[in-house]
């Protein structure tokens, strides 16, 4: 005897949405996302890469910043420049300010210290002495706007996915290749037995937490 196990169905999840095509958008899954079954919950790669750059018309002092290699974005993160200024000098040291893209203070940090806060970096000293004004920007820029499975945590390749935002009603294999799709992003109510989680979504408060960030777009799992 031959046993079939069947799939999710697309739209099994879908319990009502608006009328037209309000709830419904086209996007992309990532190419690297795999196969991606109808009902996964989904998040925006909404930041990209970070690079960084001396202030407009350059420092006196000789020291670098470094954007850390491994995990440069952290949570919270968001697209724009990022600022870092030297408020305090000091010999063979200094202290800096970081502001996010929106002006607000983020902290300070010492020179020879690590800075970990939305992004993840060091200010190494330098031969001649930093001065008050000096500085770095470190630019974020914005992400793919492709959609991906939404993990627990911020995962750098896939940086602003870990906030839930979509769902998407097809299946499709996004494992070599972008794939097209339709996805739910707004005024929809789902039956959460039937929704899919990325694989480190995988307890309780975490997809506790996944409802929170859909039921914020308007995506309600009941």
């Amino acid at each position: 005897m031959t046993t079939f196990t069947e799939g999710r169905h697309p739209g099994e999840f879908l319990m009502s949405e608006a009328n037209g095509f309000r709830s419904r958008e086209k996007g992309i899954i990532l190419s690297g996302s795999g196969i991606v079954i109808p009902g996964t919950i989904l998040g925006l790669v909404s930041v990209g890469a970070a690079s960084v750059a001396a202030k407009a018309g350059g420092n006196t002092g000789t020291g670098l910043l470094t954007i850390d290699a491994t995990t440069p974005l952290l949570d919270g993160v968001m697209p724009g420049v990022y600022t870092v200024r030297c408020i305090t000098a000091a010999t063979d040291g200094g202290t800096f300010r970081v502001e996010d893209p929106t002006g607000d203070v983020l902290g300070d940090v010492a020179v020879g210290a690590t800075f970990s806060d939305e992004v993840k970096f060091a200010i190494a000293d330098g031969g001649t002495d930093f001065i008050v004004g000096d500085g770095f920007n470190i630019t974020v820029a914005v992400g793919s706007k492709k959609y991906a499975p939404s993990p627990n945590v911020l995962v750098q390749a896939i940086a602003g996915a870990e906030t839930a935002v979509a769902i998407n009603l097809y299946g499709v294999d996004a494992t070599a290749a972008d794939v097209e799709v339709a996805v739910f992003v707004r005024d929809i109510e789902v039956n959460k037995s039937k929704l899919v989680y990325e694989s480190t979504v995988n307890d309780a408060n975490k997809k506790a937490l996944k409802i929170a960030q859909l039921a914020a777009v308007g995506i309600i799992a009941r």
